[in-house]
């Protein structure tokens, strides 16, 4: 089999295209695409089919479990293929413990080292059981993230832009210094103890409906990461699309009632702002595959994220 992998532009990519067996897989063509261009490996590829002159839509992406002659016209010998450079790839378990692993470090430095000396600070500070259950609470959280990326997640994709990495530590790293700073500052004025207890006991109980959430959703993925979607089904999935993001966000609400700090509560909004986003298109991306047609099952009605609003 002959081949012929292009740019966007038209340009061949690699010059007399690439002879292949008639049984090769799309991987078996990437590799050859590797080896001819060492700095494009398998994961910095993506190779779709060229769309035909007047066609809408997006264009088919070539899976690489699947053989190349799947997507060939008939008994077609030859194939185009349209190259496209993701850039450099991190795996997803290296951006998320890059994310998690910046805040788990930055909040106790403010609650454990006396840094509000060189904000203007420098007198003793008191430490209030608030502030104390706060750091453990928030710890407790990002370990357990950590521990869910290596041995809870399967991933969808192997990898992520590199740039990824910098975009999402960014975000992490800074709402983290910012809520560990206005929750250990020494003027920093605790609620009732009735609120705090209130607040990290809804938080601890979101945290745990969250890992049992991940347990679940880890069951509907094969440990190659594929098996396409599958409707959620048990425990919170039953009310609500997304329950692991209702259960996040829901825990960060527990947390802001017991330290309520206005850094923490925009925190809130924001992350909720995105999880929303991605639940909405899941929502829909779930309601369309399965339509009740064809054999389909129908996709039950449930709440998308923010049970009872949304």
């Amino acid at each position: 089999m002959k081949v012929t992998v292009v740019s966007r532009s038209g340009r061949e990519v690699i010059k007399g295209g690439i002879d292949l067996e008639d049984s090769a897989s799309v991987n078996d063509l990437q590799e050859a695409i590797h080896a001819k261009t060492k700095k494009f490996y398998p994961s910095r590829q993506r190779l779709t089919l060229p769309l035909q002159p007047g066609a809408q839509g997006r264009p088919v992406v070539l899976d690489p479990k699947k053989a190349l002659k799947d997507y060939c016209d008939g008994n077609a010998s030859t194939l185009t293929v349209v190259f496209k450079d993701l850039g450099m790839q991190v795996s997803y378990r290296t951006l998320f413990f890059c994310e998690y692993v910046g805040p788990l470090i930055i909040y106790p430095i403010f609650y454990y080292f006396p840094v509000y000396k060189y904000f203007g600070y420098p007198e003793e500070r008191v430490i209030h059981p608030v502030q104390t259950y706060a750091m453990y609470y928030w710890c407790f959280h990002y370990f357990k993230r950590i521990m869910e990326t290596f041995f809870v997640h399967r991933f969808s994709h192997a990898t992520s832009p590199v740039s990824n990495v910098f975009r999402n530590c960014a975000y992490y790293w800074t709402f983290g210094a910012i809520i560990a700073y206005f929750v250990n500052h020494p003027l920093y004025t605790p609620v009732s103890d009735m609120q705090m207890k209130i607040g990290f006991g809804l938080g601890l109980i979101c945290q745990v409906s969250n890992l049992y959430c991940h347990i679940i959703l880890r069951g509907l993925r094969s440990p190659s990461g594929g098996g396409g979607y599958q409707i959620p089904r048990g425990f919170l999935f039953n009310i609500a699309t997304c329950a692991n993001y209702t259960t996040e966000i829901y825990q960060w609400v527990g947390f802001n009632i017991a330290t309520q700090t206005v850094a923490g509560y925009v925190f809130v909004v924001v992350a909720a702002s995105i999880m929303t986003n991605w639940a909405l298109a899941k929502h829909r991306r779930l309601k369309k595959l399965f339509d009740g047609k064809e054999g389909r099952p129908r996709y039950p009605r449930r709440w998308v994220i923010l049970p009872p609003f949304l």
